[in-house]
């Protein structure tokens, strides 16, 4: 499943450096070698992330930063170009997308596990959109326990990584899929990926209005992306032996919960941070992407919300977009 010819990869790369001032720095560096278990990866899109801003900051010596240089990103897309040894079943020429830091790159390396196959109808500047969103999703719901025929509430939906879920919901056969958002201005665009019912938190009442729509259940699984008061907004919003999944903390980490809720209603709760620091468990959540949710992508069912797609030789303008707060969806790079 091959869009190019393999070719023997360059000495030197295109690559967004951080670490030498407040904005990225596109220069040339040294084409990494895939090692025991790993695969190099012609990249053809890149992908921005909200962490790519703050690791931008925190590394600029000109602000006090820790001035120590690094190749930014982490979602790409492209095409396998070299296989290390025990890489698994990669070819050169696989179609590939995934999740891996230094990817606003040329070239990227990845654990052979951590690499999910492309669409082969899949442009790369959509594709890259896609894995920090469909392992995160995926490995919620699947935290959860989640099965076809059960209700999803998914709080902050209008996110990137949010609309993805609402779409993974009902494309893994959720028969009701409630969604969140802080403004009414995005209710066509949750409906549009699917979402059955919108609540807006700013006119409506979290709780008492899933429970009107439940006939006083309350959903079968919770995935919410925002805490603070709206973590504790879900649980009365759940069903008995129900699961709340907290994913993000768009609010802020704290939050003061009613225990009766949690308890008397027999919930449970779980905290879930998809880095790359639990191998096993990464791979585990990609692997369980094969069956159900990649054929889902093939498909259409599930696709990403693209604010721009830019080249890299833009990178400029990407950091102002992304700095203003006005994007809808990510931000791609084409190399």
């Amino acid at each position: 499943m091959s869009d190019s010819t393999s070719t023997t990869p360059p000495e030197k790369m295109k690559a967004l450096v951080g670490g030498r001032g407040k904005d990225w720095v596109l220069d040339d560096v040294t084409v990494p070698e895939p090692g025991t278990g790993e695969v190099l990866v012609r990249n053809r899109a890149a992908s921005t992330n909200n962490a790519d801003l703050p690791m931008l900051a925190e590394a600029d010596p000109t602000n006090g930063g820790h001035g120590k240089e690094f190749v930014a990103g982490f979602e790409y897309a492209g095409e396998i170009a070299a296989v290390g040894d025990n890489a698994g079943e990669w070819s050169v020429g696989d179609l590939v997308m995934g999740s891996v830091p230094s990817a606003f790159a040329e070239y990227v390396v990845a654990d052979h596990r951590f690499v999910q196959p492309r669409p082969t109808d899949l442009d790369p500047a959509v594709a890259c959109a896609l894995p920090t969103g469909l392992l995160t999703e995926h490995g919620a719901l699947t935290t959860a326990g989640f099965t076809s025929g059960q209700s999803v509430l998914s709080t902050g939906a209008t996110s990137g990584i949010g609309l993805i879920g609402v779409q993974m919901a009902k494309a893994l056969g959720a028969s009701t899929v409630i969604a969140t958002t802080r403004s009414a201005a995005k209710q066509e665009l949750l409906k549009s990926v699917g979402a059955d019912i919108v609540i807006v938190t700013g006119d409506e009442d979290l709780t008492e209005t899933v429970l009107s729509v439940t006939d006083g259940r309350g959903v079968d699984v919770v995935l919410d992306h925002v805490a603070g008061q709206t973590f504790a907004d879900s649980l009365p919003a759940t069903a008995e032996d129900g699961h709340v999944v907290n994913i993000g903390r768009l609010a802020g980490p704290q939050s003061t919960i009613d225990l009766d809720a949690l308890s008397y209603r027999h919930l449970n709760v779980h905290g879930v941070s998809f880095g790359f620091t639990r191998d096993w468990e990464m791979a585990d959540i990609i692997a369980g992407l094969l069956p159900e949710v990649i054929p889902a992508v093939t498909r259409g069912e599930i696709r990403p919300k693209i604010d721009q797609t830019l080249p890299v030789t833009d990178f400029l303008l990407v950091a102002e977009r992304l700095r203003s707060g006005d994007a809808q969806g990510k931000v791609v790079m084409t190399f």
